[in-house]
């Protein structure tokens, strides 16, 4: 006598005809952003970014080429007058001219060098001062008390505003000129030091205790690594307001400098050396902030990464 049993367990389905589930569309919020990214970074020194980005100096090159042309062409059919806005190539002859003959006695490397002299003596002394009180002001909420009020107030305020302060207390020598510049360096150097330190996660502080760190070695490699991203970049914009203070800080009894030389040709309405200096200027500040991404990478190059 023979019995017969029945399993409740299917049979095993064919592997081989199956249909393979379908991928499920992701819809997490950063998806779409998700997608725009590169893959994550496979080889040291490799940065995320977003697709054709290698094309942005071509398209850079190609966008100031055809301003350029742009601007010649509406020189040549006389739609403005050389005395408003000289052609491309009379900035050009007269770069040459000012390189080879100097402007009022002077060489152009002089003036370049005492306008870069005064900017970075005043970027450097904006950094001794602004970078620890910074820090202090974002550990401390009794030094953020006590100065964030003074920063937050003159901030606005336009360097022409106080330069008739800056003659008046220090003279028409050098000093009232850094000043000036160290002013305007000041406010955001202390901000984005003082945004740094708040932007350290507590968890990390707690992590760093608890592994037997002391306080100063938290301060050191916990607290000085998450602020570095906003110091430097702060440090970048710092350094533009310097710039930007330079023409300013050289309209009181200036007789060198990049800034000076623009305001001097103005008065006879020289443009075309206004135009020089101002793109020196601007050549030159570039320049220092493309040093600045330099150090960035080499200095934070987890920043953009977490």
């Amino acid at each position: 006598m023979s019995f017969e049993t029945q399993s409740d367990t299917p049979p095993p389905a064919d592997i081989s005809t199956a249909e393979a589930p379908k991928p499920i569309a992701p819809t997490a919020p950063g998806a779409f952003l998700t997608r725009l990214l590169r893959a994550a970074p496979t080889k040291p020194g490799q940065t995320y970014g977003v697709p054709g980005e290698g094309r942005t100096v071509g398209i850079s090159i190609a966008a100031v080429a055809v301003v350029l042309l742009v601007w010649q062409a509406v020189n040549m059919a006389g739609l403005v007058a050389p005395l408003f806005l000289p052609s491309p190539v009379q900035v050009v002859e007269k770069f040459i001219a000012i390189l080879n003959t100097g402007y009022t006695g002077a060489p152009l490397w002089l003036h370049v060098l005492v306008s870069a002299g005064r900017v970075f003596a005043a970027f450097t002394l904006a950094c001794l001062i602004g970078i620890p009180l910074g820090l202090a002001m974002g550990m401390n909420p009794v030094m953020r008390g006590l100065f964030d009020p003074f920063l937050e107030f003159y901030r606005p305020i336009p360097p022409l505003a106080y330069l008739p302060l800056m003659i008046i207390w220090f003279g028409i020598g050098e000093t009232s000129k850094v000043l000036l510049i160290f002013l305007a360096v000041l406010a955001p150097v202390t901000l984005g030091a003082r945004a740094g330190v708040r932007s350290v996660a507590i968890e990390q502080i707690h992590a760093a205790y608890s592994l037997g760190a002391t306080r100063a070695q938290v301060l050191r490699e916990v607290v000085m690594h998450a602020a570095l991203p906003e110091i430097l970049t702060s440090l970048r914009i710092g350094v533009g307001f310097g710039w930007t203070t330079l023409v300013a800080a050289e309209m009181v009894a200036s007789t060198q400098g990049l800034g000076y030389m623009v305001l001097s040709a103005s008065q006879f309405l020289q443009t075309s050396t206004v135009l020089v200096g101002i793109i020196l200027i601007g050549a030159i500040a570039w320049i220092f902030d493309l040093a600045m991404r330099a150090l960035e990478r080499r200095i934070v190059p987890w920043k953009g990464r977490m």
